[in-house]
């Protein structure tokens, strides 16, 4: 037990000082001086207090008596004690008053179990990781004394150099690898955007029903979401310019829309590239899972066909897991230099290794292997929970499984009671996002979007079950209830 002096007695003509140390602290003068600190700070030893000598103070504690030696020298050049000649050692007299202890954060910070339905989750191979961590070693073990300074604001140009290839192949979009910049993911890169394109209150038009982090991102920066309704083919563009067609900028999932999963079709990509030249707004192109296409190779990106006006966003997160934290930007070259001066002042550049180390497995072939064999195993996951779906849901959901993605939209009857569909996923026992969450504007009927990536194929089939029940036996009460009430 730590020794702890609790009064002002003198011993062999030693005070007792009340402080405690840390015994978690290895080194013994770090942890005299953490306790000496602590204890004038906070006011328990008084200012202008004589101290022990430093023989004293180590016979109190228990420590070396350099360690008492080297406590006492840091307090010095901290100015929290004062050396008087010839008198000794004391508090200095001249303090801060003390301040109460701050309470303790009341922040919930909610990060979604790993359950089934969960949205972001995806199967990581172990001979991935082992790939990747070798790579990662490698890198820091040769690193050159270049590879240890400040870097490119855009990040490594091996990583941003493989992207380039890998969306030329694709996706369609034909870009230098100066126009592309590594982040730590879509909302980052979304948010330096903002930061370099737009201005506080500028009108975005936003998908609705939309991504909801991205929503976030836009609203927490100041900017004015205007809700564009999404049908069979997308953003539906002719109500976007009714709503507002000065609107700054525009956010897109077109190859695949969260969360309605459909894609856009050629005529509204055209409208919507067409209305952002003539009115010289931006198109963010959110292009989060567009890899995992079931039928065919990926669509070709807005960025393939409009590249002057579309910024494009990509993830690396749902290609592989979302820990890796890697995303990256293809930038119009005109816009270049904004972007990267706003990633500059936020914060300055990436780290380089791990970009390299991915950069490898990309040159290498790996990652488009892992995806190759990621992709029959995610329609698998889909096709599981639509069929278990459909089989005990009798008609009290609504579904059209996806061509791509890594989830699938569930919809109730228009019929349902308001709130049906948070209740039938409290009696389900489910993770998942519900549609009216997606929504601006509440129109239409609720749903429930289901992540199916990353999940045992059983475990999906069990949650698919018991949310099919859930809304069956909700949806019956409901119809039982207005049947009474006539």
């Amino acid at each position: 037990m730590p020794k702890q002096a609790t009064t002002s007695r003198r011993r062999d003509d030693v005070l007792a000082l009340p402080i405690r140390l840390d015994r978690a602290i290895r080194s013994q003068s770090q942890q005299v001086h953490a306790a000496l600190r602590a204890g004038i700070v906070d006011g328990l030893l008084a200012p202008s207090l004589r101290l022990p000598s430093t023989r004293g103070l180590a016979e109190q504690l228990g420590v070396r008596r350099n360690a008492i030696v080297a406590a006492y020298e840091a307090l010095l050049s901290d100015g929290l004690i004062e050396a008087r000649h010839g008198a000794g050692t004391y508090v200095a007299a001249e303090l801060p008053s003390p301040q109460p202890p701050a309470p303790a954060a009341e922040l919930e910070v909610r990060i979604p179990p790993r359950r089934p339905f969960t949205l972001g989750v995806t199967l990581v191979d172990p001979m991935l990781l082992k790939r990747l961590a070798a790579a990662s070693r490698r890198r820091i073990a040769q690193a050159a004394p270049d590879d240890l300074g400040y870097s490119d604001p855009r990040g490594s140009l091996h990583l941003r150099t493989q992207v380039a290839h890998y969306l030329a192949a694709n996706r369609g979009v034909r870009c230098d690898p100066s126009c592309v910049l590594i982040v730590s993911g879509t909302q980052h890169g979304l948010r330096l955007c903002i930061d370099a394109l737009l201005s506080p209150g500028d009108p975005v038009w936003f998908e609705d029903p939309g991504y909801a982090a991205s929503r976030y991102t836009l609203t927490t920066t100041g900017a004015k979401l205007v809700p564009v309704p999404v049908d069979g083919e997308g953003l539906v563009v002719s109500a976007g310019e009714k709503a507002d067609a000065n609107a700054r900028a525009a956010y897109v999932t077109p190859s695949h829309q969260f969360p309605t999963g459909v894609a856009m079709s050629m005529a509204r990509r055209i409208a919507l590239l067409d209305w952002a030249r003539r009115s010289g707004a931006y198109i963010f192109e959110d292009d989060y899972d567009s890899e995992y296409r079931f039928a065919g190779p990926p669509l070709t990106a807005l960025a393939g066909i409009g590249a002057e006006r579309v910024i494009y966003l990509g993830t690396f997160g749902k290609t592989l897991f979302a820990g890796l934290r890697l995303g990256y930007l293809v930038v119009p070259p005109a816009l270049v230099s904004r972007v990267v001066a706003a990633r500059a002042a936020q914060d300055r550049f990436p780290p380089a290794f791990m970009q390299d180390a991915l950069a490898d497995l990309m040159a290498d072939g790996v990652i488009a292997a892992h995806m190759r064999r990621m992709r029959p195993r995610y329609r698998q996951a889909r096709d599981v929970v639509a069929e278990a779906l459909a089989k005990h849901g009798k008609g009290h959901l609504h579904l059209d499984a996806p061509s791509q993605g890594l989830h699938l939209l569930a919809t109730l009857p228009s019929g349902a009671p308001k709130g049906a569909a948070k209740l039938i996923r409290e009696r389900a026992g489910i993770e998942c996002r519900l549609l009216s969450d997606a929504r601006i504007v509440q129109r239409g009927p609720d749903g429930f979007i289901l992540g199916y990536s990353g999940f045992a194929a059983k475990d999906l089939a069990d949650a698919a079950r018991r949310l099919a029940r859930a809304a069956q036996e909700v949806l019956a009460s409901a119809s039982s209830s207005r049947r009474a009430a006539r």
